[in-house]
């Protein structure tokens, strides 16, 4: 999963922006309104969820959740808010946000939020996937076959949810990149390899019937 968190404290950003990436997010941080709008815009389908936090400089996080959905952006979108009242909070919503979180709030609840939030966007997501005894828990990031745990890393968890989500289409080396990475990291091309041979290792010799197959310099495809 995919977040951009949109927040100008530089310690609040950075610390949120570490705890999700242990909790297994890919995260961007943007500290400007403006450059976040023209971003989404541009990359609206590489994002799954928009953190934003309600007093920002040049427009309030209201104003900015306005500005996108006029544009047709459909990304979920929770506001952080230090405003308590329920007039606040009713005009968040009437704005087009998707939730808040009213701070100080935990690191489990806000994970606990964005994944209510996933649960139910225009195009919904299902909390669990079963192929064959294959069944994969998007809420815990659990993975079992038969019954029996297959213990996946994060990087490689987030990437089987990729193709869990779009089974048996292709998707190309730079759609995972954006979905795994982001846009402040570097990684090599041998990296995706690396990740693709483990997880092909560990979930085909579990599922009877499903393969990862690798399309010759585009990318690669779970055909199920």
């Amino acid at each position: 999963m995919r977040l951009m968190i949109i927040e100008d404290e530089e310690a609040l950003a950075k610390n949120l922006k570490r705890l999700l990436e242990i909790k297994g997010f890919v995260v961007d941080w943007l500290d400007d309104p403006e450059k976040a709008f023209t971003r989404i815009l541009m990359y609206r389908n590489d994002y799954d969820l928009i953190l934003l936090d309600l007093m920002l400089p040049k427009m309030t996080g209201m104003q900015l959740t306005e500005r996108l959905r006029s544009q047709g952006v459909t990304v979920p979108i929770i506001i952080i808010t230090g405003r308590t009242e329920t007039s606040s909070k009713i005009a968040l919503l009437n704005s087009g946000a998707d939730d808040y979180v009213v701070k100080p709030f935990s690191t489990d609840e806000l994970v606990a939020r964005i994944n209510s939030v996933l649960r139910r966007p225009v195009q919904a997501k299902p909390v669990t996937y079963r192929l064959g005894n294959l069944e994969v828990q998007t809420s815990t990031r659990s993975v079992r076959a038969s019954g029996k745990n297959i213990q996946l890393t994060l990087k490689e968890y987030s990437l089987f949810e990729c193709f869990l989500r779009r089974p048996n289409e292709v998707l190309t080396r730079e759609d995972l990149g954006n979905q795994l990475w982001d846009f402040n990291t570097v990684t090599w091309s041998n990296v995706l390899d690396v990740h693709m041979k483990n997880l092909r290792k560990k979930i085909t010799e579990k599922l009877s019937g499903a393969r990862f197959e690798t399309v010759r310099g585009v990318g690669y495809r779970f055909v199920v």
